[in-house]
């Protein structure tokens, strides 16, 4: 079975577009973590939100701190 294409509007009700990010911000989060493991690299993300005051870290700040120091 297909999944049918979604049309990308902006969610004008404001629970609704917050659950919406929450669902996206997990899954996004999920593909890093399985990106790697599977592949076998150092990825982090950072994730800044309209709701929190404060960026989002994977896996954690020193994580990120250490994938960053690698990449410059």
């Amino acid at each position: 079975m297909t999944r049918k294409k979604v049309k990308l509007a902006f969610i004008v009700n404001d629970s609704a577009r917050k659950a919406t990010f929450k669902k996206r911000k997990k899954g996004l989060l999920k593909k890093v973590d399985e990106l790697s493991t599977l592949c076998g690299i150092d990825a982090c993300a950072i994730i800044y939100s309209p709701y929190d005051p404060q960026p989002e870290v994977w896996p954690s700040p020193l994580g990120v701190q250490q994938v960053l120091s690698k990449f410059r």
